[in-house]
């Protein structure tokens, strides 16, 4: 068995990038997709040295008990509520995810879902396909359109304002709430002005979300907020499957209190609750919005870079670059 450090990658990816860890590390990559529970996790993560994982493997102190030369956690993913991080911590191990490289793809795709679902796309296709396309009526499949509607923006972070950064080009004004208002440079690049939550629940169209998923984020948009919202409005969300209440927007939708959706996150992914997938007013989809391949390397290459970087290799050496918990690094 060779004496180097051993890492174990999660899933496929793409063989040309993990084959950059090859020449320091011992690597270990599972040839398919699957769901580990908690004992697999355990069992795998025993004796690795590192690991890259994605938002699937949850991770806390009873999967890395026994994972006593673990070093690192590669998250990949931008969001990382699938690690404990005091837990990991605490344990002595590095965690990373994969920022910035995804933020352009998933703003183009919420873009995407966003005039999808205003223009009943999907339902249109669905009805097209079973065969009912016999003649064009005028008054059939009337949308709505965006120019001059308010884009609300919950969450401005990098993504959110990546996202509020293409309004201009609709003519959309902007609002946004977010824990702490950026700064008034970055207000005017995103042509973009911060409310309150209540006036951006009131006063929002297309009301987007690209928060992360916290204890306090939690059902951030619940029947409370849902009943704040126009009748007309459209909720569009790429941040998180928890952030929203599904149970509650599948109620509000409807019932009519809410003119469409748009997910590509859930509660519970992959399951959806069930009164989403029967309405045509939603559009659903499998969160794959960093979904492109040139996204997808980047976000391999990022995790092989934290990798690499916590064993003194490459150009980030002793240093990730995205890690999480840098405080470890001095322990």
């Amino acid at each position: 068995m060779s004496g180097k450090p051993r890492v174990w990658v999660s899933r496929p990816t793409f063989a040309d990038i993990v084959a950059r860890l090859e020449p320091y590390f011992e690597v270990t990559e599972e040839p398919v997709e699957q769901v580990f529970s908690g004992a697999e996790l355990a069992a795998r993560l025993a004796g690795q040295d590192a690991a890259i994982v994605g938002l699937k493997e949850r991770i806390g102190a009873a999967e890395v008990a026994a994972a006593t030369r673990l070093r690192i956690v590669a998250n990949l993913g931008v969001g990382y509520d699938n690690l404990d991080l005091a837990a990991l911590s605490a344990a002595g191990i590095a965690a990373s995810n994969t920022a910035d490289v995804l933020n352009e793809s998933v703003a183009d795709y919420a873009w995407a879902m966003m005039l999808g679902v205003a223009r009943r796309m999907n339902a249109a296709e669905r009805w097209l396909r079973e065969g009912h396309w016999h003649a064009t009526e005028f008054t059939a499949w009337l949308g709505l359109d965006m120019r001059g509607r308010t884009l609300g923006i919950l969450g401005m972070g990098r993504i959110g304002q990546a996202i509020a950064r293409r309004a201009a080009g609709f003519g959309m004004p902007v609002i946004y709430h977010n824990r702490s208002r950026l700064p008034a440079g970055d207000e005017r690049e995103c042509h973009a002005g911060y409310v309150d939550k209540e006036r951006l629940l009131r006063e929002s169209d297309f009301l987007m979300l690209a928060l992360p998923l916290t204890a306090q984020t939690r059902h951030a948009i619940g029947a409370a907020e849902l009943a704040l919202m126009k009748p007309s409005a459209v909720l569009v969300n790429v941040a998180r499957g928890g952030v929203v209440d599904d149970a509650a927007l599948a109620s509000a939708l409807r019932q009519q209190r809410l003119a469409a959706a748009a997910l590509d996150v859930f509660e519970g992914e992959p399951l959806v609750h069930p009164d989403l997938l029967r309405q045509d007013n939603v559009l659903l989809s499998p969160h794959i919005a960093s979904a492109s391949r040139d996204t997808r390397r980047a976000m391999t290459a990022l995790a092989v870079d934290n990798v690499l970087a916590l064993f003194g290799h490459g150009p980030h050496a002793g240093r990730p670059p995205t890690i999480l918990n840098p405080h470890v690094l001095a322990s």
